[in-house]
């Protein structure tokens, strides 16, 4: 993991995210591109002329200016790696744009401008990008490479994808947990059996410990989140589940429930 894209913008968990990047990024000797990208496009209803279009751009430029400046400062004084790149567009256009040539994005919880629900742009991201996916909590304050991993396991094609994403992470953790939730469906439609995912992860070098965690009523999403908090995990890894053929950027049920509000970094990957 030696190429990490990170989205820069001016919501609440900024902070946050930077600073899992650079912790990620000492720990693996990595590169940090910091991606900012400003779409000049404002659209407001009845600015038949385009004067608050005209009046907000230069405020949106400013803004824009005065956070590269800030978090260019803040970098210098860093022991890592770094450069910006300064996009217009989308956000989510110009991240996938970048995904080709980088081991990991690093995005936040929430769509800019919101605070409620998972952010549609990570999980657009973790369905189309060729790189896992890493959504920071926005009252994470460091990441510990060396704590344990709890990955979701439920035998399908993403979680495998998920869990050859993660070996470089994996790698470094102190115990890494492949978590199964037991469902009566589960064990007849499960495609690659959990042990199968321990002997990869053993040709690497790595240990794991192979979890069943009993089914109570509760969400999944739920159950795999206290699992995760129980043994002390610093990250929860898991496949990008898409579940409709109309639009690729609908997540499945597990992963939006885990998306909202989540108390850990997630690492996605479809």
């Amino acid at each position: 993991m030696k190429s990490i894209l990170l989205h820069i913008s001016t919501d609440p968990g900024m902070e946050a995210r930077l600073q899992i990047a650079l912790d990620l990024a000492r720990a693996h000797g990595a590169h940090i591109t910091c991606l900012q990208a400003v779409s000049f496009e404002v659209f407001a209803p009845g600015d038949f002329y385009g004067s608050a279009m005209a009046a907000a751009l230069p405020k949106i430029k400013e803004a824009a200016e005065e956070q590269r400046a800030k978090l260019e400062v803040d970098l210098a004084n860093e022991d890592v790696v770094w450069d910006w790149l300064f996009l217009h567009g989308m956000p989510e256009t110009r991240l996938l744009e970048q995904s080709a040539l980088h081991d990991l994005i690093i995005v936040g919880p929430h769509d800019v401008g919101e605070r409620k629900g998972p952010s549609r742009m990570a999980g657009e991201l973790a369905l189309k990008a060729p790189c896992p996916v890493m959504i920071v909590p926005e009252t994470a304050t460091s990441f510990d490479s060396s704590a344990p991993i709890l990955v979701a396991w439920n035998g399908s094609s993403e979680a495998s994808v998920a869990l050859r994403s993660a070996v470089p992470l994996l790698a470094k953790a102190s115990n890494v947990f492949l978590a199964s939730v037991e469902e009566k469906l589960d064990k007849d439609r499960f495609d690659v059996p959990a042990f199968k995912g321990a002997q990869y992860l053993s040709r690497h070098g790595i240990e794991c410990e192979i979890v069943e965690i009993p089914a109570d009523g509760r969400k999944i999403a739920d159950l795999l989140s206290s699992a995760a908090q129980l043994r002390e995990c610093g990250l929860i890894v898991m496949g990008a589940y898409g579940h409709s053929r109309l639009s690729e950027m609908l997540l499945g049920g597990v992963t939006r429930r885990a998306l909202t509000n989540p108390d850990l970094p997630i690492l996605l990957a479809h």
